[in-house]
């Protein structure tokens, strides 16, 4: 299953092919006003880099014609049958989905911080903090010392993180109309993917280019999109 759109969607699909190799032929079956582009799955189906990068370009066909609600990779039906019975009884719950995303793509921005220059902004404010790592340098600290200083640290790069992480999503927020937070992996400290809708796409970006500008090297700020809204399927 690739995606689900309304009825009356233009589903243009000339030339875009399926998961497979060969590749498979696109097919939609109709139900309660919805419509699902699949296709049949071959036998072993895994992600490969072909089959995701086709499964994509379906997605992003459909979005230049109207609303989508894109399915991630790998979702199947045993039937086409099974997938009729599956837009019956979901047909309120898609519907509203579609029309929530109309209009809207999906970006997702994620942010670290550089730690060095996350813990050298700590010493130079934190006079708690700039006094025992002296004492500790200086070779008079104790472990208990080492300990408290790792301890105020890390609270500290925690509150920060947290109040800038708050910060950019709230400048960004005027130009959104959904998002949809997810935990950070690594060294992030922000992962959010937002709904943006076409007319306030320019103020969105222009304000996420300010806002890294205003952050500088220390933050890693990155920005992907326009991608189809899965976040908010």
């Amino acid at each position: 299953m690739y995606s689900i759109t309304s009825e009356d969607h233009p589903r243009n699909l000339n030339g875009v092919a399926g998961v497979g190799d060969p590749p498979a032929k696109l097919r939609t079956v109709a139900n309660k006003g919805l419509c699902a582009v699949i296709s049949d799955m071959p036998a072993g189906l895994r992600a490969r880099r072909r089959d995701v990068l086709a499964h994509q370009e379906v997605q992003e066909r459909l979005m230049a014609d109207g609303a989508v609600l894109p399915l991630q990779f790998g979702m199947t039906a045993e039937d086409d049958d099974a997938v009729l019975a599956v837009l019956e009884g979901s047909a309120g719950e898609y519907g509203e989905r579609l029309r929530a995303v109309d209009g809207s793509t999906e970006y997702n921005l994620k942010c670290s911080w550089e730690e060095e220059a996350l813990v050298r902004g700590i010493l130079l404010e934190s006079e708690e903090a700039r006094e025992l790592n002296t004492a500790i340098r200086s070779g008079s600290g104790t472990p208990q010392m080492s300990l408290a200083l790792g301890e105020l640290v890390a609270q500290e790069a925690g509150l920060r993180q947290e109040a800038l992480a708050k910060g950019i999503v709230e400048a960004l927020r005027p130009y959104v109309r959904d998002e949809s937070p997810s935990a950070p992996g690594g060294q992030d400290f922000l992962s959010i993917s937002f709904l943006v809708p076409q007319d306030r796409e320019e103020m969105f970006l222009a304000t996420e280019i300010s806002l890294a500008n205003q952050l500088g090297e220390d933050c890693d700020v990155r920005l992907r999109g326009p991608l189809p809204p899965y976040s908010f399927v």
